[in-house]
């Protein structure tokens, strides 16, 4: 277990494993997978899908309020969406949003083939199709829908897929509309795009059943070929995000919100587990001292904006407050809370020594109260708060903070914290304090966090509670059909183990098989192998290695037909010297897809071997061997080679030509 020491923020694969030791932790972590799926339009409405835009036509000014369920009851991450008091805006661009997205008109019938793209995910998930579609509303709200839910439908349940000798659960796959891109937050406004909002997305769902971060990694990889074996999701940035929920014994689940790539959740969750056996550890200590229940947190706060009118201290000036908010254009009403300029201290009685508490590595407790102070109380400069147990170090601060701490009555063994801003934020601000540390005394909140790309969290918001969905009236169910799912079923492709352990047997290394499955590539390869009788490693390198180059240069290779494919490899089993000069003959297939490669390879003069190559060749080699006259013989042969197949590639086979050198130079090289 962990020392009281930070454990090196710049962890590897190696010292990740050794630094923490995560079963006996007990960490356990389950994965939502978020991915696109390639439809034409959106899942509720007809508005284009996968239409991206960086102007807008119009905007929209909502807010949030909290209202009782049917239980008579708030629902804690409604009201703490509430506290932010959030001004938020829509933008709007008449090419890909309509009414239905702003909740002004009902939703249309579900999309079909979202629903079908779902439904073979779910197949090639092992899952258990459910007899009957019924759309849910899923609480969302932190402003990303403007309706404050999400339409969602679970699609398939309890399936398995092998994973690392064993089998990874999937509890569960739901269709569901995204939402909408942040453009900006700051201060009490936040700013989404609507282009996004309302395309037809996947979420699988697994069950806690990975135990370390090298399998959160395999885990989200694994899933992410599987999504993206029928070639029916979309690919690039933002296609496909995660969420990944980490707990250990004695902790809660944790939710990392929106982590973009597979490769960033290791350390993630590495930091997570670090964090969670830390704040067990405050926990303790808080028992320790007496403080075992939320009730037992006591706090004071006191407005001491007049200790630092002329302090050295420039952010809690009112100077320079008013800088921020001029140098920002933050407005009254937008971004501004309400009321003057304050500095506000909390005193903590009793909790000396816990600020400076480790959390993750390289931070402390600190930070998290910084967390909720810049989510709920919105106070989002930098730094976020002061507190007495790292107090800036300047020429007059120690008598500053004598007087700070006679001001707040503070003890040896109480601890103070400072924050500035617009008055009523600052006393939304001493309240979270509290919150916070009442939350500690239970040891992990239930938080929803934020990936930071060093690897550590931030506070995003509390996480929903379990009844956060409720029926659709809007949406009639829909009956799913044996048939349909049989017609489904049919054309899938193999599933990513089958295809992985196959193309491995042919000695395919590891990169390239998943690089062939996750971009498509190993559609191809099957199609050319199956029904054109290609070789596999050829294929296998062609599509997997050798088309990256040419793409890079641009060219259009996703234009070239499956026919033309299939004709490709048909005339390299007629004319197998081709095969040397490929890169060529697919550079022109690109230029015209509609071209018979025959056609084009016979402009290139491909196949057929000059006459009179033999002569050339010699006269070759007498002529220019004593360009190369100080090389060693293997390199002599090695720069001739280079100078006739320049001209010969695809016409004489290499070999051919590499024996009459030989000849020349006299034996072997």
């Amino acid at each position: 277990m962990l020392t009281s020491a930070d454990v090196p923020l710049d962890v590897t694969r190696r010292t990740m494993s050794t630094a923490f030791d995560y079963a006996a932790a007990g960490l356990k972590v389950g994965l939502e997978v978020h991915q696109q799926l390639l439809t034409q339009e959106k899942l509720f409405c007809r508005c284009p899908a996968g239409m991206y835009t960086s102007q807008h036509d119009g905007s929209v000014l909502r807010h949030m309020r909290p209202t009782l369920s049917e239980l008579g009851e708030y629902d804690g991450t409604a009201l703490m969406e509430f506290k932010t008091k959030k001004n938020i805006i829509y933008l709007l661009h008449e090419s890909n949003v309509c009414t239905y997205e702003m909740d002004d008109t009902p939703p249309f019938l579900l999309n079909p083939r979202a629903l079908d793209i779902a439904i073979e995910q779910c197949l090639m998930l092992g899952c258990d199709i459910v007899d009957e579609v019924h759309i849910a509303r899923k609480q969302y709200l932190d402003g990303s829908i403007p309706t404050g839910f999400q339409r969602t439908a679970v699609v398939g349940v309890a399936g398995r897929i092998p994973f690392q000798g064993r089998e990874l659960t999937i509890t569960q796959v739901t269709l569901e509309e995204d939402s909408c891109r942040e453009v900006s937050d700051r201060g009490h406004l936040i700013v989404w795009r609507t282009d996004r909002l309302g395309m037809p997305l996947i979420e699988t769902v697994t069950a806690p059943d990975l135990r370390t971060p090298e399998e959160v990694e395999e885990a989200i990889l694994l899933i992410g070929r599987v999504c993206r074996s029928t070639g029916h999701v979309r690919v690039g940035i933002g296609a496909s995000r995660q969420d990944v929920n980490v707990s250990v014994t004695g902790g809660r689940r944790v939710e990392i919100k929106g982590v973009s790539k597979a490769g960033w959740a290791r350390k993630l969750v590495h930091t997570e587990a670090i964090r969670q056996v830390r704040l067990l550890e405050l926990r303790d200590e808080l028992h320790r001292r007496g403080l075992t229940r939320p009730a037992d947190i006591g706090i004071e706060h006191f407005d001491v904006t007049d200790l630092f009118v002329a302090s050295e201290l420039s952010q809690l000036r009112r100077e320079s407050w008013q800088r921020l908010i001029d140098e920002e254009g933050r407005r009254p009403g937008f971004e501004l809370g309400r009321g003057p300029f304050s500095v506000r201290a909390v005193r903590l009685p009793g909790l000396a020594g816990t600020i400076s508490h480790p959390t993750q590595p390289g931070l402390t407790f600190a930070h998290e109260l910084a967390g909720r102070i810049r989510v709920i109380a919105t106070l989002d400069q930098q730094p976020t708060l002061f507190h007495s147990e790292k107090w800036p170090d300047y020429a007059e601060s120690r008598v500053e903070f004598d007087r700070l701490l006679r001001r707040t009555a503070c003890g040896p063994d109480d601890a103070i914290v400072v924050v500035w801003g617009a008055e009523e934020d600052t006393v939304t601000a001493a309240e979270e304090v509290r919150i916070r540390y009442a939350d500690a005394t239970d040891g992990v909140p239930h938080e929803t966090r934020q990936p930071l790309p060093d690897g550590r969290t931030d506070f995003e918001r509390i996480l929903p509670g379990p009844d956060r969905m409720y029926p659709d009236t809007d949406s009639p169910p829909q009956r799913l059909m044996p048939e349909r799912i049989e017609q489904l079923r049919a054309p899938l492709p193999p599933a990513p183990w089958v295809r992985e352990g196959r193309y491995a047997a042919a000695g395919i290394p590891r990169s390239t098989i998943r690089y062939l499955i996750r971009r498509g590539g190993a559609r191809l390869v099957d199609l050319v192998v199956n029904e054109g009788g290609a070789d596999l490693r050829r294929a296998c390198f062609l599509f997997g290695e050798e088309l990256k180059a040419l793409r890079r240069r641009g060219l259009g290779i996703d234009r070239i037909a499956d026919a033309q494919w299939l004709r490709f490899f048909e005339i390299l089993e007629s004319s197998p010297v081709i095969w040397e000069a490929r890169s060529r003959l697919v550079e022109v297939m690109a230029g015209s897809p509609a071209t018979d490669p025959g056609e084009l390879a016979s402009s290139l003069d491909l196949g057929n071997a000059p006459e009179g190559w033999r002569e050339r060749v010699v006269s070759l080699a007498r002529t220019s061997v004593l360009d190369h006259s100080n090389g060693r013989p293997g390199q002599r042969l090695r720069f001739l080679m280079g100078l006739a197949m320049y001209e010969l590639r695809g016409k004489v086979s290499a070999h051919a030509v590499e024996n009459l050198l030989l000849e020349e130079l006299g034996g072997a090289q």
